[in-house]
C-alpha cells in the first residue's frame, strides 16, 4: 500500500518538476507586444477548453453511467433524435468559432509587426514627444549584426534598448532565410536576403534577455544567439559610450570578413560605421562590383536593360558566397568542385558515360556521349567554415 502512495505522490510532483525545468518567458514576458501575444494564447486556449473539458468529462460520465453492469440505466434502442441536444451540439462550437474569429481578426491588425506602437503598456500611451530608437538587424552566418544609425555604432551578438522607449526594427539577412526572435520582447520575424521586414516593440522591464535564431539555417544555427539588454535611459547612454570607446571601425572590408560563415562569435563593438553599409547589405551589393537590388528593380521598372544588359550578368550573381575556397557553403559538393562547375567530378572518368547520360542518349536523339558526369551528392555533411 505504501508503494502505491509513493507512486501517486511522484505522479503529483512530476508536472511541477517539468515546469520547474522550463523557461516560461513566453508566458511571462517583459515587453508589451509579447504580453499581448501571451494574452492571445491564453484567450484562445480557454475558448477551446470550453468545448474540450465538457466533452472529456461527458465521455467519462457516459462510459460509467451506461456500463454493462448498470441495469438501472435507461435503455432506448429506438431513440434517434433530440432537438434540444442538436441545438447544444451545434450552437456551442459555433459561438466559440465566432469568438475565436473575432479575437483573431482584432489581434491580426493590432499586433501587426509593421504597425507603429500606440502604447507603452496597457495603462500608458506613447507620449507625443517620444522619439523611437531605430535598430537595423542583419542575420549573418551564424551571428547577429546590429546597426544603430542614430548613434553611428554597430554591435555583434549584443543589443540594448532603453526601457519604455519604442523600438523600430529593420530586419534583413546576408545569405539564407533566418528568423529574429527575442521571446521576452515580441514574436519572431523572418530575416530574408534582399528584403526588409519590420518589427515595432518596446521593453517594459530592465534586465538581460535571450535572443536567438528561430529558423534553421545551417551548421552554426544552434549557437546563433545574442543578449538583449533592457536598460534605463542613463544605463543605455553608458552602453552607447562604452561601444564608442571600445569599438573599432566597421567598413566594407571589415563587413565582408565578418560576413563569412563562423559560429560562436564573441560580442564585438564598432564605434563607427561606414555610411550606407546597411543599405548595401540590404540590396546585396556590399561586395564591390555587384549591382544593387534597388538598381536592378529600377531597370526592370523602366522596361529592362535590353541586349546591352548581358554585361550585367556577373554583377547579378549573388550566391557565390565570396568564393568556395574562402567560405564553402552548406551545399558545397563532396566532389571537391564548386557548384555549377564545368569540371568533371574528381575520380570520375570524363569520357565514361553515366547511367543518366545513357538514358538521355536513348531518349534524346543526337545527345553528346562525351559530356561531363553530374556532380555527386554530398554524403559527408556540410563543410565546416
Amino acid at each position: 500500500m505504501s508503494q502505491w502512495k509513493t507512486a501517486s505522490r511522484l505522479l503529483t510532483v512530476l508536472p511541477l518538476l517539468a515546469l520547474a525545468g522550463c523557461n516560461m518567458v513566453v508566458m511571462a514576458p517583459s515587453g508589451d507586444i509579447a504580453m499581448q501575444q501571451r494574452d492571445l494564447i491564453v484567450i484562445s486556449t480557454v475558448l477551446m477548453l470550453l468545448i474540450i473539458v465538457p466533452v472529456l468529462c461527458l465521455t467519462v460520465l457516459f462510459a460509467w453511467r451506461y456500463r454493462g453492469s448498470n441495469t438501472s440505466a435507461t435503455y432506448d434502442p429506438e431513440w434517434h433524435h433530440s432537438t434540444a441536444l442538436e441545438v447544444v451540439i451545434w450552437s456551442a462550437p459555433l459561438i466559440i468559432i465566432i469568438a475565436l474569429g473575432a479575437v483573431t481578426w482584432i489581434s491580426t491588425h493590432k499586433l501587426d509587426p509593421y504597425r507603429q506602437l500606440d502604447r507603452i503598456d496597457a495603462e500608458r500611451a506613447v507620449p507625443a514627444e517620444t522619439k523611437p530608437i531605430t535598430v537595423e538587424v542583419v542575420a549573418l552566418d551564424w551571428k547577429w549584426l546590429f546597426f544603430y544609425p542614430d548613434y553611428g555604432i554597430a554591435t555583434v551578438n549584443e543589443m540594448a534598448a532603453p526601457v519604455d522607449v519604442p523600438i523600430n526594427f529593420k530586419i534583413t539577412a546576408s545569405s539564407v532565410m533566418n528568423s529574429f526572435y527575442v521571446p521576452a520582447l515580441a514574436g519572431m520575424i523572418y530575416a530574408m536576403p534582399g528584403m526588409q521586414t519590420r518589427l515595432h516593440a518596446v521593453i517594459n522591464k530592465q534586465g538581460e534577455y535571450d535572443g536567438l535564431s528561430a529558423n534553421y539555417s545551417g551548421d552554426g544555427f544552434s549557437h546563433m544567439r545574442f543578449k538583449f539588454h533592457g536598460l534605463q535611459q542613463a544605463g543605455f547612454d553608458q552602453w552607447v559610450e562604452r561601444v564608442k570607446a571600445q569599438g573599432t571601425a566597421l567598413n566594407r572590408d571589415a563587413y565582408l570578413k565578418l560576413e563569412k560563415p563562423s559560429s560562436k562569435e564573441p560580442v564585438r563593438y564598432y564605434a563607427t560605421v561606414e555610411n550606407g553599409l546597411y543599405d548595401a547589405v540590404l540590396n546585396m551589393c556590399a561586395k564591390p562590383g555587384k549591382m544593387c537590388m534597388n538598381e536592378m528593380m529600377h531597370i526592370d521598372m523602366m522596361g529592362g536593360g535590353g541586349a546591352e544588359s548581358a554585361e550585367n550578368r556577373a554583377r547579378l550573381e549573388y550566391d557565390s558566397r565570396h568564393g568556395t575556397e574562402e567560405a564553402p557553403a552548406a551545399t558545397f559538393p563532396a566532389t571537391g568542385n564548386p557548384a555549377r562547375s564545368d569540371q568533371p567530378a574528381k575520380g570520375v572518368d570524363e569520357q565514361q558515360p553515366t547511367n543518366h547520360d545513357m538514358h538521355m542518349q536513348h531518349s534524346t536523339p543526337g545527345s553528346d556521349q562525351s559530356g561531363p558526369a553530374p556532380a555527386q551528392l554530398n554524403t559527408d555533411g556540410a563543410s565546416k567554415p
